[in-house]
């Protein structure tokens, strides 16, 4: 049991130790399709196009596209012939053309047969022979003229298995009755050997002056001169394990075949498996439905559940150990033939451009940080301490703590230095070999980067910074510590040698050490490859012939020394980290061979080959160009000619792509936009571009792209313009001139008028005031005049009061002599007198007399009173008109011929009859009517 246990991991191993070229894989999920795909097909734009589940799948490189199956069935086939795309699916068959706006629109063909396709019949094959096109089913083939626009029917009776092209002719394998070529329209029997008949041919490839017959259960067969034999090759075991499904001559000779269970293999010209890749091995799916060699001689599979490309002619191979049985590569070296790889598990070795499997040095489990050369002797770096490996063994030479690295003694051969977890110890070499002699006292910092310059270490810290020791002559301990403020302590920091000149690389940049002041400088320059590029990791590694490597976000970089000076020459392989999956700030690289860098991943490993590593130029593509009005979708324009654009459709995305399909390369694209800005804008891997909010006018966005160090063939450009919006048209503006010319001549007839008016207005306005002139003339007039009818009213009101006054007087005077005659006897004469005295005093006539002056001063009063009281009496107009004068009761009494106390009493019935409050004066009524 434990024999069959050791057999199987090492046959699954040995599985494992082929470095394989890169595969990149596309799932459902990215290219959102179905899971099958069927065929597959490229353009001469270098485009791809597959028959999937769900439709025709294209890809340019940088977007998928679906379009759906005409008829809601599974696309079967699918081949690029000319600038059309013929498909074949259920019942139906027809090609896909390119429109104007990029995308692709079909058009049916078997509809103009429809009535000679069989019920449930699928088109499972499509190839080209001339100008036919030539539609194979399991039951029929279907010729198509494409010039004549003509079809051909043939009908084998067993039906067909495939058709083939080769040898300048069309071939197909009938089911049980041979092997047919199609000759002027007709079908001519080749051969019905048996071994043709009971065996399913895959595919036919031409040989010399015969064919070489691919089948699915039996290998390859040789067919020349009407005989079959069978082509013995390398790996015809393997093959009659297989179920062969589909296959392709490469352009190198050598053969892709693709199983139904077995993944797929790369045969060499003469037989021999070359790569023999599953889903084990980084393929998504063991069923492989089709291959195809595309222009970049990269190795398209279509799967029973998703798409691959191996990239074949990759510099670029890649050790995976999907088991976990390897670990994390942390070290790496040839040594004596033999590869050997350090990992978190131990340290394991095979032998170098063998396809042995990995095997595992005993005693070595638990982890390696680091595998030195020195003088034909391999150390090794281990947590447990120092080891010395021998071919296949291991020895430990130090277990006093974990060992990061070595360095030579400057100048004693004897002596190397090693960096521990708790500080710097000495190794010696004597007769019996190396061995421990001694810590450097004074020092017990973890160093994992230090160098020497004499009896100066200088040891970089990641948590405590950098250091400069100065050791006795024997490096037994510490004379002199030294701590360096500047450069500052940083996460993944490192320090190395260049050509005797120490390095420290951190987030701040680059900086060397000057030797004469033993501080280190900035440098700028090298510095400026952190800005270029975001930085992960200083992790500094030196290699044999002069160059310093280190890895950014999208490149692994190396620095290499003029030819013609000391200054740094700076170049980078274009692979991103997110693709290379190391381990952050433990990132190596070992030189390997000239040529040849193993570079250590979290699963394995993968290897450059320098030499191979080149960047084929493309030509940059402008896909689709989509305009949109503010908070609406996206509309495809047409990409064959200049676009003109509204106003508000001034929103516009470009998409483009370079057709480019390695795993470890990365397009990147410039862009310009002239008449909006006139620089380039800044390398991105992003294919697609918006503007949004573009002003009116022409403009002419470019794009050009780069692949590597290698700048694409030309530059698309794509010219358009934004019209202006209706009311900045020229019609509008013609328009706006009529307003303005009509505004201008109504203005100024308006301004006419408001003068007119004005004028007018003025003359009006002067007329109105010599009118007012004239009135307050004549009301200064009236005044006066007014005021002398006031002094005439005064005067009269005197005349009257004074008349009234003389009139009391004089009945006063007469009251007086009347009573003094009273006195002095009734005499006749004295009668007389009397009686001539009371007609003098005689109330009416004083009354009348008057009555005519108060009229004459003041007409108006006794109407109004009598008016506004009509019950009044004459005598009560009297009493009224005497209060008018403002007369008092005793002034009153003598001209009514009564006493004050009657007057008194009349006052008060007359304020009865008018009815008058009791807070308004009488006196005050009257004066106010």
């Amino acid at each position: 049991m434990i024999k069959n246990t050791i057999l199987f991991l090492l046959f699954t191993l040995a599985g494992f130790a082929q470095e394989l070229p890169p595969i990149i894989k596309y799932t459902p999920e990215i290219y959102s399709g179905g899971n099958q795909n069927w065929a597959i097909s490229q353009d001469n734009s270098h485009f791809m196009y597959f028959a999937n589940n769900e439709g025709l799948l294209e890809f340019n490189g940088s977007a998928w596209t679906l379009y759906p199956s005409p008829n809601e069935t599974i696309i079967r086939s699918a081949k690029v012939i000319g600038n059309r795309i013929y498909t074949g699916c259920y019942m139906e068959f027809g090609y896909w053309d390119r429109q104007r706006n990029g995308t692709l629109k079909y058009t049916s063909l078997s509809r103009f047969i429809k009535d000679k396709i069989l019920d449930d019949e699928q088109f499972w094959n499509i190839t080209q022979y001339d100008q036919w096109v030539i539609f194979q089913s399991l039951s029929q083939i279907f010729i198509y003229d494409t010039k004549t626009k003509k079809f051909r029917i043939i009908k084998p009776e067993t039906g067909v298995n495939k058709v083939f092209t080769a040898h300048g002719t069309i071939m197909y394998q009938t089911f049980g009755t041979g092997l047919f070529e199609i000759e002027n329209g007709n079908s001519k029997l080749i051969s019905n050997n048996t071994e043709l008949i009971k065996n399913k041919i895959v595919n036919i490839f031409q040989i010399n002056d015969g064919l070489l017959l691919l089948t699915q259960y039996n290998g390859f067969l040789e067919f020349k001169d009407g005989l079959v034999t069978p082509w013995v090759i390398p790996a015809d075991s393997q093959l009659k394990m297989s179920s062969i499904y589909h296959s392709q001559r490469l352009s190198d000779g050598s053969f892709a075949l693709g199983t139904v269970s077995n993944g797929i293999f790369i045969l060499t010209p003469q037989g021999s498996v070359r790569y023999h890749i599953t889903q084990n091995k980084g393929l998504s799916n063991n069923t492989a439905l089709s291959v195809l060699e595309d222009k970049d001689k990269n190795l398209w599979v279509a799967l029973d559940n998703g798409i691959n490309c191996i990239n074949l002619q990759s510099a670029v191979k890649s050790f995976s150990d999907d088991t976990g049985f390897l670990g994390t590569v942390y070290a790496s070296i040839l040594h004596n033939g033999l590869l050997y790889v350090g990992t978190n598990q131990g340290l394991f070795y095979k032998a170098y451009n063998s396809y042995e499997e990995f095997k595992f040095i005993q005693g070595t489990k638990g982890q390696v940080w680091s595998l030195f050369e020195y003088e034909g002797s391999l150390f090794c770096g281990h947590d447990s301490g120092t080891y010395i490996v021998n071919g296949t063994t291991a020895t430990s030479l130090f277990n006093g703590s974990g060992t990061w690295k070595f360095e030579p003694h400057p100048t004693n051969r004897n002596l190397m230095l090693q960096g521990n977890y708790h500080g710097i110890s000495v190794m010696e070499r004597s007769a019996g070999g190396w061995k421990f002699r001694n810590w450097i006292k004074g020092f017990d910092y973890s160093s994992r980067y230090f160098e020497l310059v004499g009896n100066d270490i200088y040891i970089s810290h990641e948590y405590k910074g950098v250091f400069r020791i100065t050791t006795d002559p024997g490096y037994n301990k510490v004379l002199k510590f030294h701590t360096y403020k500047t450069p500052a302590k940083g996460k993944n920091v490192s320090l190395s040698n260049l050509n005797d000149d120490i390095f420290y690389a951190s987030k701040d940049g680059f900086f060397k050490l000057d030797k004469k002041s033993k501080e280190f400088v900035r440098q700028e320059k090298l510095s400026s490859t952190f800005l270029n590029d975001e930085y992960i990791s200083g992790k500094l590694t030196p290699d044999k012939t002069g160059k310093l490597w280190f890895f950014t976000r999208n490149y692994i970089n190396y620095f290499t020394c003029g030819k013609m000076n000391t200054e740094l020459r700076h170049d980078v392989i274009p692979i991103p980290s997110s693709l290379t999956n190391s381990m952050l700030g433990y990132e190596n690289i070992t030189q390997i061979t000239p040529s040849t860098y193993l570079i250590g991943t979290t699963d394995g490993y993968y290897t450059i080959n320098l030499s191979e590593l080149a960047f084929n130029r493309y030509n940059v593509i402008i896909t689709n160009v989509g305009s949109n009005a503010m908070n609406e979708g996206a509309t495809s324009q047409s990409i064959k000619e200049e676009g003109s654009f509204r106003h508000g459709e001034n929103n516009l995305t470009f998409s483009f792509t370079v057709p480019e399909y390695g795993k470890y390369i990365n397009a990147e694209y410039q862009y310009m936009l002239e008449g909006a800005q006139d620089e380039w804008s800044d390398w991105s891997t992003r294919p697609f571009v918006s503007f949004k909010n573009l002003t009116s006018g022409d403009y002419t966005f470019r794009v050009r792209a780069k692949t590597g160090n290698s700048l694409s063939f030309n530059t698309a450009e794509y010219k358009f313009t934004i019209m202006k919006p209706w009311y900045a048209t020229t019609i509008a503006l013609l328009i706006y001139l009529v307003i303005a010319l009509i505004g201008a001549y109504l203005i100024n007839r308006a301004y006419k008028n408001y003068y007119h008016r004005q004028k007018e207005k003025l003359i009006e306005e002067n007329n109105r005031l010599l009118e007012i002139k004239e009135l307050e003339n004549e009301q200064e007039l009236m005044k006066v005049k007014n005021q002398q009818l006031e002094q005439e009213f005064e005067n009269k009101n005197r005349e009257l009061a004074a008349s009234t006054m003389n009139l009391i007087k004089k009945n006063e005077l007469l009251s007086m002599i009347k009573e003094d005659l009273k006195k002095s006897g009734e005499g006749g004469s004295i009668k007389s007198v009397i009686t001539t005295i009371n007609k003098n005093i005689n109330e009416d006539d004083t009354w009348d007399m008057f009555k005519e002056a108060f009229n004459n001063a003041d007409k108006d009063f006794l109407k109004k009173i009598k008016k506004a009281h009509p019950l009044l009496t004459p005598n009560d107009l009297r009493l009224c008109a005497y209060l008018r004068l403002n007369l008092s009761s005793k002034e009153i009494a003598p001209l009514l011929n009564i006493s004050v106390r009657s007057v008194e009493i009349k006052r008060y019935r007359l304020r009865k009859k008018m009815d008058l409050p009791h807070e308004l004066g009488l006196v005050e009524y009257i004066l106010s009517v």
